[in-house]
C-alpha cells in the first residue's frame, strides 16, 4: 500500500483507502457487498462501516484457512507489525518455503478486503478483527496462545514482579513497567530463554508441554506441586484467576520455535479421486480390511476409481430421464388436487408417506422430488379455502418442451435454490419438526455449496469420481468459519449440504457413478475450462443461471444441447403379449403414454415399462369416451406385434356389458331394456344397501346417489355406464386441477448479492465525489465585520431551513450578495466552489459544484458529489467558498 498524504504513512483506515485506486475500491465493494447498503457518503463512512462487527464477522467467514491463519497470527503480533514479524510467526525459526510463497497472497487478500491496512513495515489489523481473533480469558484464540506478559501481569503487585525477576536471575527495577519489559525481553531472547529452561525440572517441562499448543490455561490448588511452583516463581506460569494460571504468549512462542499455529495450511488440500477399494464404508473399516489383503491386491484397490466418460454420461442421462419421469408421476398423482396444506404450511407426514408410496421411493427421496418441483415452479398451493397443492400452469408449459430442456430447467432450479430438502424431518431450534414444502427450509449457503462442489468435480479428469472425505476437507479449508463444528464433524451445515449435494446430483443426473457428466459441465457458468486455483475466493455467478418466465440461460441451453444425444428417443409403439400385457421398450410418445395409463395398469418400471390390461382398466378407458373399435384400432396401429386374441376378447367382453345398464339421477335410477337383468339385481342381497325399487318394467330407482350406485353395481359384477340428463352416456375424464399462475419461490440470499459492474462503478464515483466534498481544501471565508452583515447571513441561513445549531455549524456562511457574486464568477471562469446547501426537508449537506449558468434565482452546476448536473435555488445555499485547489 502506498503512503498517505504528503508521503506520510496513513494513520487510519480511511486515509489508507484514500491512497487506493478505483479498481481497489471496486474490488473491496465486490468482496464485501454489505458495505454498499446504502452507498457510503465518503471514504470515512466506508472505513467506519468496514470496521463494524457484523461486517467484519461476515468478511472473516469468507476467508480460506491460510488467510484466516494469517489474520490470527497478526492478531497475536505487536501492533503495528512488520511483514517479517508476521512471516516469522507463520514459518517459525526453521522457515517454510510454501508458507513464504503463499503469504503475500494472503496479506493482499486481507488488505483488499480492508481487514488490514498500512505499509508492509506497519501492518495493522482492523480493531474489530483484532478483538475477534486475539486471545482472551473468555475467548480463546485459534492459535492456542494466551495473553502477553504485560497483559497477564496487569494488576500484579510490584513486589511480586520483583520476586519473579530475582528468581529468573534478572536485576531488580524501580517500577513495574520496566520490570515487565525486562521479563518480556527475557522470554523473547531465545538464548537466555533456552538457558533458563535447561535448569527446569523434567516435571516442569512436562507441564509446559501440556499447555504449549493450547489451551494455555490450567487449574492449580492452593498448594501447587513443586514443578508448578518452580514455573510460577519464574513467571513461566502467571496467575489468571485465584485457581487458574496461564502460559504467557512470549514463553509459548519460544517453546513452539516461534510458530503461531501448530499446523499452518498454506495450500488447499487437493480433491483426490475415489479409489476402487474406497467406494463404501468408513475409512477405519477400509483400512482394517486392507491389512488382510496381499500387496498386489492392496495396490489394485488403491487405484483411482475411473469410469469411461461415455459410461458416466450414459448413467447420468438415464438418471436424468428417471428424474423427468418421477416429476411427471408426482404431478399426475396430484393432478386432481394434491394433499392439503398444513395450517402452519407444508406437507403432513402422512401425505409425504403416501406420496413416497405412489412414487415407489423412500420418504427423504420423495421430499427431494417434491421440493425440486416446488423450487422449479411446477407445484404450488392453490390458495383456495380448502387449500391444496397442485400443479401450476407452468407445469403444462414445461411438459410441452423437449426433454433435454425440461431437465435443464430442473437442474438450474436445483442449482440456484436455497430450499434444502435434506432438512425435512429434522427439528428446528424450537423442537418443531420441519415439514416438506414448509417455510423454514431455506438455507442461504446451499447454492454456493452446490456450485462449488460441481466446480471441484470439474477439476478432476473426465469420468473420475472424488473421494468424499477429500472433498469435504477442501470445503472446510475454503470456509473454515462457516461450519458450526470443528475437526470435520458431519453436524456442521456446510458438511451436511455437501453430503446432500452429492446424493441429489446423482439422483438428478448431474453426476453418474459419482463423476461429473459432460452435460453438467456445460451447465456451469463461464466459457473457459474450470481450473483449480487453490483459493477460497467467492465464486458466485456473475449472472443467474435460470432466467425468468421459464426461459433457459445460455448455460442451460448448452446443457440441454449436450444431453439431447444421450436421452432415448420417444417411441410410438409397444409390444403386446398374450398374457394381457404390453411392454414399452423405452419412453413413449405422450398420446400413447396417456392412453396406456388409462387403459392399462403399470405393472413394473425400469428400462422397459410393463402395462397390464384388466377389466377395470378397459372399463376406465370406455368411461373416458373410447369405444371398443377405437381401442382395437389404436392398439393395432401402435403395436409391433399382432393384437393377441385374449386381449381382443377382453376388450369386446367389457364393451359388450358396458352401458347395458344406465344410471342417472333421481336420487339415482337404473334402466335396462332387459327386465331379467333388473330382476336379478333386485334379488341380489348385496343390493339392499342401495334401497332399490322398481318404477317401471325397465327402470329401478335408488336412494343412493349416482356415484354410489355405479360403484355398488360394479361390485356386484355388472358394468353400468353413467347417463346424462339427456339420456346419453356420460364420458368421465380425470379432472386436471391447476393452481392460479404462481412464480417459483425466490431464493433467500446468504447476505447481500454481489454487485454488478455498473453498480460498482457508480458507487465508487459517488464515494469519491462525497469524499472530495468532505476533504477538499477551501479558502478561508472572511468573517462579517458589520453586525448587519452577520445578521443578514444568519437570516439567509434561517430562511434556507437551517436550525440555530446548523447555522453555527461547519457549513460556509456568506451573505446573499457574496454568494451570488462568487457563483457568477465561478460560472464565468469554469472553476469549482464549495457550498453549503439545505434541501426542502431541512437536511444540510456540503457539496462541490462547478457552476454553468446562474439566472432566475437558480444556479445550474455540475455536482461533483452526485456526479451529475443539478439545479439549486440560490436561497437554499447557506454560503460559498472558493477551493484552494480546483478539483475540476
Amino acid at each position: 500500500m502506498s503512503e498517505g498524504t504528503g508521503g506520510t504513512p496513513p494513520r487510519t483506515l480511511a486515509e489508507a483507502l484514500r491512497t487506493q485506486g478505483d479498481d481497489s475500491l471496486a474490488a473491496l465493494l465486490r468482496a464485501r457487498p454489505d458495505l454498499l447498503n446504502p452507498v457510503p457518503g465518503d471514504l470515512s463512512q466506508l472505513a467506519t462501516r468496514a470496521g463494524t462487527r457484523a461486517s467484519v464477522v461476515r468478511a472473516l467467514e469468507r476467508l480460506d484457512r491460510f488467510t484466516l491463519q494469517t489474520a490470527e497470527a497478526l492478531a497475536v503480533a505487536p501492533e503495528p507489525a512488520p511483514y517479517d514479524t508476521l512471516r516469522a510467526l507463520l514459518t517459525g525459526d526453521e522457515g517454510d518455503e510454501r508458507i513464504e510463497a503463499a503469504l503475500p497472497t494472503a496479506v493482499a487478500t486481507l488488505r483488499d478486503q480492508a481487514l488490514i491496512w498500512g505499509a508492509d513495515d506497519r501492518l495493522r489489523l482492523v480493531r474489530t478483527a483484532r478483538e475477534l481473533l486475539a486471545p482472551s480469558a473468555t475467548h480463546p484464540s485459534p492459535t492456542g496462545l494466551g495473553p502477553t506478559v504485560a497483559e497477564a501481569t496487569a494488576g500484579m503487585s510490584p513486589g511480586r514482579l520483583q520476586e519473579i525477576l530475582t528468581a529468573t536471575g534478572l536485576p531488580s527495577t524501580h517500577d513495574p513497567v520496566s520490570a515487565v519489559a525486562s521479563l518480556t525481553a527475557l522470554f523473547t531472547d531465545r538464548t537466555r530463554m533456552a538457558a533458563l529452561l535447561d535448569t527446569a525440572p523434567m516435571e516442569a517441562l512436562s507441564v509446559l508441554d501440556r499447555l504449549v499448543w493450547g489451551p494455555p490455561y490450567g487449574e492449580v490448588t492452593s498448594s501447587p506441586t513443586p514443578p508448578v511452583r518452580w514455573l510460577r516463581d519464574r513467571g513461566l506460569l502467571l496467575p489468571a484467576t485465584t485457581r487458574t494460571v496461564v502460559l504467557p504468549r512470549e514463553a509459548a512462542l519460544h517453546l513452539r520455535a516461534g510458530r503461531a499455529h501448530r499446523k499452518p495450511e498454506p495450500a488447499a488440500p487437493a480433491v483426490a479421486p475415489r479409489t476402487e477399494g474406497a467406494a463404501s464404508g468408513s475409512a477405519a473399516a477400509r483400512a482394517q480390511a486392507g491389512r488382510f489383503l496381499p500387496p498386489a491386491a492392496r495396490a489394485e484397490a488403491a487405484r483411482p476409481e475411473t469410469a469411461r466418460p461415455q459410461v458416466v454420461d450414459s448413467t447420468a442421462a438415464g438418471q436424468a430421464f428417471t428424474a423427468l419421469a418421477t416429476i411427471e408421476e408426482l404431478a399426475k398423482d396430484w393432478n386432481e388436487g394434491g394433499p392439503n396444506v398444513l395450517r402452519a404450511g407444508g406437507l403432513s407426514v402422512r401425505d409425504l408417506k403416501r406420496t413416497a408410496t405412489a412414487l415407489d421411493v423412500t420418504e427423504p427421496v420423495a421430499a427431494f422430488w417434491v421440493e425440486l418441483a416446488y423450487a422449479a415452479g411446477l407445484l404450488a398451493s392453490d390458495g383456495e379455502t380448502d387449500e391444496r397443492y397442485a400443479p401450476t400452469p407452468a407445469y403444462d408449459d414445461w411438459q410441452e418442451r423437449p426433454a433435454p430442456e425440461r431437465w435443464a430447467h430442473l437442474a438450474t432450479a436445483w442449482l440456484t435454490a436455497t430450499r434444502t430438502a435434506g432438512l425435512v424431518g429434522s427439528q428446528d431450534s424450537k423442537g418443531r419438526t420441519l415439514a416438506a414444502l414448509g417455510t423454514d427450509l431455506d438455507r442461504g449457503p446451499a447454492p454456493e455449496v452446490r456450485r462449488r462442489i460441481l466446480e471441484l468435480l470439474a477439476t478432476l479428469p473426465a469420468g473420475t469420481a472424488p473421494d468424499p472425505e477429500s472433498l469435504l476437507a477442501r470445503l472446510r479449508w475454503e470456509r473454515p468459519l462457516r461450519g458450526a463444528s470443528a475437526a470435520g464433524r458431519s453436524d456442521d451445515l456446510r458438511g451436511r449440504l455437501a453430503a446432500w449435494t452429492l446424493n441429489e446430483a446423482e439422483m438428478l443426473g448431474i453426476t453418474g457413478r459419482g463423476a461429473l457428466s459432460s452435460h453438467a459441465r456445460a451447465l456451469l457458468d463461464g466459457d473457459g475450462p474450470v481450473t483449480d486455483t487453490g483459493t477460497g475466493t467467492d465464486r458466485s455467478p456473475a449472472h443467474p443461471t435460470a432466467h425468468p418466465a421459464g426461459r433457459l440461460s445460455p448455460a442451460g441451453l448448452r446443457a440441454a444441447h449436450a444431453l439431447a444425444p444421450l436421452l432415448p428417443e420417444a417411441l410410438d409403439h409397444v409390444l403386446l403379449q398374450a398374457d394381457l400385457t404390453a411392454v414399452a421398450p423405452g419412453p413413449l410418445l405422450r398420446p400413447l403414454a396417456e392412453l396406456l395409463s388409462v387403459a392399462a395398469e403399470v405393472e413394473s418400471k425400469g428400462g422397459a415399462t410393463v402395462y397390464r390390461f384388466t377389466p377395470g382398466s378397459v372399463r376406465r378407458a370406455l368411461d373416458a369416451g373410447q369405444s371398443a373399435s377405437d381401442l382395437h384400432e389404436f392398439l393395432k396401429n401402435h403395436s409391433r406385434t399382432p393384437v393377441p386374441q385374449p386381449l381382443a376378447y377382453l376388450i369386446d367382453d367389457v364393451a359388450r356389458k358396458h352401458g347395458h345398464l344406465r344410471v342417472g339421477v333421481a336420487s339415482a335410477y337404473v334402466r335396462c331394456d332387459d327386465e331379467a337383468v333388473l330382476d336379478e339385481i333386485l334379488a341380489d342381497k348385496r343390493s339392499q344397501g342401495l334401497r332399490l325399487r322398481r318404477l317401471a318394467p325397465t327402470v329401478l330407482a335408488a336412494h343412493a346417489d349416482a356415484g354410489a350406485l355405479l360403484e355398488g353395481l360394479r361390485t356386484m359384477g355388472f358394468a353400468p355406464a353413467a347417463e346424462s340428463a339427456d339420456g346419453d352416456v356420460m364420458i368421465t375424464r380425470a379432472h386436471a386441477h391447476r393452481t392460479p399462475p404462481r412464480a417459483a419461490p425466490a431464493p433467500v440470499p446468504d447476505g447481500p448479492p454481489t454487485p454488478d459492474r455498473t453498480l460498482l462503478s457508480a458507487a465508487v464515483r459517488a464515494i469519491r465525489a462525497g469524499d472530495m466534498a468532505a476533504t477538499v481544501v477551501r479558502r478561508p471565508v472572511p468573517e462579517p465585520t458589520a453586525s448587519g452583515s452577520a445578521t443578514l447571513s444568519a437570516a439567509a441561513a434561517m430562511s434556507a431551513g437551517l436550525s440555530a445549531a446548523d447555522a453555527n455549524g461547519a457549513l460556509p456562511r456568506t451573505t446573499s450578495a457574496e454568494t451570488l457574486a462568487t457563483v457568477q464568477a465561478a460560472a464565468m471562469t469554469g472553476s469549482a466552489v464549495w457550498i453549503g446547501y439545505v434541501n426542502a426537508d431541512g437536511a444540510a449537506s456540503q457539496r462541490v459544484i462547478a457552476p454553468v449558468r446562474v439566472e432566475g434565482g437558480y444556479v445550474t452546476a455540475y455536482d461533483h458529489t452526485a456526479d451529475e448536473v443539478r439545479t439549486y435555488p440560490l436561497h437554499r445555499i447557506t454560503g460559498v467558498a472558493e477551493l484552494a485547489d480546483d478539483p475540476a
